[in-house]
C-alpha cells in the first residue's frame, strides 16, 4: 500500500500447561514462555509498530509475593524495549544469585515475569493518542485475586459512548472514555459480581473468605462474565484477557471481523492474531492450527481445561478482506494464494487498457507488499501469451520454419523492478515546495528498460488517499517517458471509512470518493451532496438498527470506471508527459480471490453491524461540516 495506512493490532496468549521445571528439561531454559511471547509478537510486529505490552501471571504464589508482571512501550522499537527491559531484570536477577540458576523454584518466587500465562499486544493506535497509557495490556487492580484483570484486544467499537454511559448507570466511573478502558470496565464490573456471587454462596455454607478463594477459582464461570459484558458492544474484536487466579479468554465478535488462531497439545495453549505465526514458533502443521469461531471465546481455566464457548449470536460472516490483500503476513498459504489470484483476476482489465499489446508492455510492482498480487498477473499475462503463441503455430499446419517457431516461442511477458523505495527522507525544511520536492524523491526507478512505445503496468496493494501516487510515484516513473503509465490498485475503490480496527475513519481522504464528488459537480447534480447530507443528519436520533447508508447515492450515478478514470485525472498533473490510466479489482473478483473473507463495507458501504451506518453518515457529515474530528 503506497499510502501509509495504521491498522489493526496484534494480540498473543500463551498457557503453559506443565510446570517451569519440565520446559527447561526439555528445552533447556525455565525463560520458554518468555522467549516464545518474544517470537510471537516479533512476528506480528506488521501489526503493530505504535506501541507493544507484556504481561505474564505466576501460579501458586503466597500473599505478598507479586504475582502479577506487566511491562509497556511506546518507544520506536517497542517490541526490543520491552524485552529489552524484560532480560535485563532477569540477567539482573541471576548474576546477583549466581548460585539459583539452576533453581527453578527459587527463579519463579523471586524473578520477574516467568510464570505460566502470558499475554501480549502490539498495537497501531487508531483511538486516543500514543501515550504509554493507551497500550495494552491494560490492568484492573484489586487485592481479591479473582477481580485482577488483564486485557488487551484488536478492535474498535462503534457505540464506545453508549458503553460508558452503561458504565455511569451501573454507578462506575471510569478514568477515561477509550473503548479499550469501556471495556474493560465492563467485563471487570461483571466478574466483580459473579465473584461476589460465589462467594456468597461459599459464606451461607459456614466457609470463610480464605478457603473460598479456591472455590472462586474453580466454579467461576468465565463465559457467563463475556456474555454479560458483551451483550451490548458493536464493532470488530478479537479480546483477549488474564484473570489474577490463572483463567484466561479470547472472545472474537460474532461477525468474524477481526481474526484469532489457536492451537493446543498437552504442553501449550497459544493464540494469535495470525495463523502463520503459531505454525512458526511452535513447528505445528498449518492444519493443526484452528480459526476461533466467530461470537465464540477460547477459554482457558486455572485448571488447564480448555473449552470453546459460544458466547454472542452469530451475525452473518464477514471477516476482514483487507487482512487478505495487506495487512497479515503473506506467509500464510491461504493468503499467499489469494494474493496472487488478486493479480490474475485483475488481468483481464489491464489487457484491454493496453489493447492486448503485452510486447510493449513492461510488468512490475510498487511497494513491496504488492509483489505477490503481481506474481498473479504476471502469471496471468504468460498465460495469455501462452494460448496466443499455440493458437498461432495451430494456424501454421506445420509450415512455419524452425527460426520463426523460435521466434514464436521466444515472446514472452516483460517484467522488470521499476519502483524501488529509497531510504526515509526527513524534510528539514518546513515551507510546502521544499516538502514537496523531497516526497517526490522517496521512490528511485530503474533507467533504460522503459522504451517510449512502452505501456507501464504498475501494480499497487491498494489506492486509499492517492498522495504518494501524485507526488512521488507517479512523477518519478514519468521520467522514463513511457507511453502509458496503468496503475493497478489489486483491491477495488475504497469509498466507506472502517470503524473496526483500521485507521480509515475520514471519507474525505478517500481519492474515490473526491473523485466521485468532482463528478457530481462535472454532471450537475452535486445537489446530491446536499440531500445525502440532510438524509443522515435526519437520522441522528434513530437507533442504530434503523440507520440507513445514504452515502451510497454519492457514487450512485457513476460506474466504477467512471470514477477510476477520474482517479486517473486528478493523480495526472501538467508536469506529467504520459497518458494515465488507474485500474481497480472489481469487487466481484474480490469475492472470487478471497471466498470466505467477505468483509467489504469499505469498498461496498454494506457494513456488518449495525453501528456502521451510523459511523459512516456521522463520517459524512463530519466532512460535510469541516470537521477534521474522527466518528467514532
Amino acid at each position: 500500500m503506497s499510502d501509509a495506512i495504521k491498522h489493526e493490532c496484534g494480540i498473543a496468549l500463551l498457557r503453559l500447561k506443565k510446570p517451569l521445571e519440565y520446559y527447561k528439561k526439555k528445552y533447556g531454559s525455565s525463560f520458554y514462555g518468555i522467549n516464545k511471547m518474544y517470537l510471537l509478537m516479533e512476528k506480528q510486529h506488521n501489526r503493530g509498530q505504535d506501541g507493544a505490552g507484556f504481561a505474564s501471571i505466576k501460579f501458586d504464589m503466597e500473599p505478598g509475593q507479586r504475582y502479577i508482571s506487566r511491562v509497556r512501550s511506546n518507544q520506536a522499537q517497542p517490541i526490543q524495549d520491552i524485552f529489552g527491559q524484560i532480560n535485563e531484570r532477569l540477567n539482573t536477577v541471576l548474576e546477583n544469585n549466581p548460585n539459583q540458576k539452576d533453581n527453578i523454584d527459587w527463579q519463579k518466587q523471586n524473578m520477574p515475569y516467568l510464570g505460566e500465562l502470558y499475554l501480549g499486544h502490539v498495537r497501531y493506535g487508531t483511538f486516543g493518542k500514543n501515550s504509554i497509557e493507551s497500550v495494552h495490556p491494560f490492568l484492573r487492580q484489586n487485592n481479591w485475586k479473582h477481580k485482577n484483570l488483564i486485557v488487551a484486544g484488536n478492535f474498535n467499537l462503534t457505540n464506545s459512548n453508549q458503553i460508558m454511559q452503561e458504565l455511569v448507570e451501573l454507578g462506575q466511573h471510569p478514568k477515561e472514555n477509550t473503548d479499550t478502558v469501556t471495556v474493560m470496565e465492563k467485563i471487570g464490573h461483571f466478574l466483580d459480581d459473579e465473584v461476589q456471587k460465589i462467594y456468597q454462596k461459599c459464606k451461607k455454607e459456614g466457609i470463610n473468605k480464605k478457603d473460598a478463594s479456591e472455590i472462586i477459582a474453580k466454579k467461576l464461570k468465565v463465559h457467563k462474565v463475556l456474555k454479560r459484558a458483551s451483550k451490548s458492544w458493536d464493532g470488530g474484536y478479537a479480546m483477549a484477557g488474564l484473570i489474577g487466579h490463572g483463567d484466561s479468554f479470547v472472545l472474537r465478535d460474532p461477525a468474524g471481523i477481526r481474526p484469532a488462531f489457536y492451537y493446543q497439545d498437552d504442553e501449550i495453549v497459544v493464540v494469535a492474531s495470525e495463523r502463520p505465526v503459531i505454525q512458526t514458533v511452535f513447528n505445528v502443521d498449518i492444519d493443526k492450527v484452528q480459526e476461533l469461531e466467530r461470537g465464540h471465546a477460547l477459554i482457558v481455566k486455572r485448571s488447564g481445561e480448555t473449552k470453546i464457548k459460544p458466547i454472542l449470536e452469530q451475525l452473518p460472516k464477514k471477516s476482514c478482506s483487507f487482512e487478505r490483500i495487506y495487512f497479515s503476513r503473506g506467509s500464510d498459504a491461504g493468503i499467499y494464494q489469494e494474493r496472487k489470484d488478486l493479480g490474475k483476476n485483475v488481468f483481464p482489465q489491464i489487457l484491454k487498457r493496453i489493447d492486448n499489446d503485452i510486447e510493449n508492455t513492461v510488468f512490475s510492482f510498487i511497494p513491496n507488499t504488492a509483489e505477490t498480487s503481481f506474481y498473479g498477473m504476471f502469471e496471468a499475462a504468460e498465460d495469455f501469451l501462452n494460448k496466443r503463441k499455440t493458437e498461432i503455430l495451430l494456424e501454421g499446419n506445420h509450415q512455419l520454419s524452425a527460426q520463426r517457431v523460435k521466434d514464436i516461442l521466444s515472446i514472452r511477458a516483460r517484467m522488470d523492478k521499476i519502483a524501488v523505495k529509497d531510504v526515509k527522507l526527513r524534510t528539514f525544511i518546513a515551507d510546502d515546495n521544499s516538502r514537496d520536492d523531497l516526497v517526490a524523491h522517496v521512490y528511485d526507478v530503474t533507467y533504460g528498460v522503459v522504451k517510449s512505445t512502452d505501456n507501464l503496468v504498475i501494480i499497487d496493494d491498494s489506492i486509499v488517499r492517492g498522495t504518494t501516487l501524485k507526488k512521488s510515484i507517479i512523477k518519478i516513473l514519468d521520467r522514463l517517458n513511457p507511453k502509458k503509465i496503468i496503475v493497478v490498485s489489486s483491491a477495488p475503490q475504497i469509498r466507506y471509512p472502517d470503524c473496526y480496527g483500521i485507521d480509515m475513519a475520514k471519507i474525505g481522504d478517500f481519492i474515490a470518493f473526491r473523485a466521485a464528488l468532482e463528478l457530481l459537480h462535472d454532471t450537475k447534480q452535486y445537489h446530491i451532496v446536499d440531500e445525502v447530507y440532510e438524509k443522515c443528519k435526519n437520522q441522528k436520533e434513530l437507533q442504530d438498527s434503523e440507520i440507513q447508508n445514504f452515502v451510497k447515492e454519492i457514487y450512485a450515478p457513476f460506474t466504477d470506471e467512471e470514477i477510476s478514470d477520474k482517479i486517473a485525472e486528478m493523480l495526472k498533473t501538467e508536469a506529467i508527459k504520459s497518458d494515465v490510466e488507474v485500474i481497480y479489482q472489481t469487487v466481484d473478483n474480490l469475492h472470487k480471490a478471497c471466498p470466505n473473507h467477505t468483509g467489504d463495507w469499505y469498498f461496498t458501504g454494506d457494513y456488518p453491524t449495525v453501528g456502521g451506518n451510523r459511523v459512516v453518515n456521522a463520517a459524512f457529515m463530519n466532512f460535510y461540516e469541516g470537521r477534521t474530528e474522527r466518528a467514532y
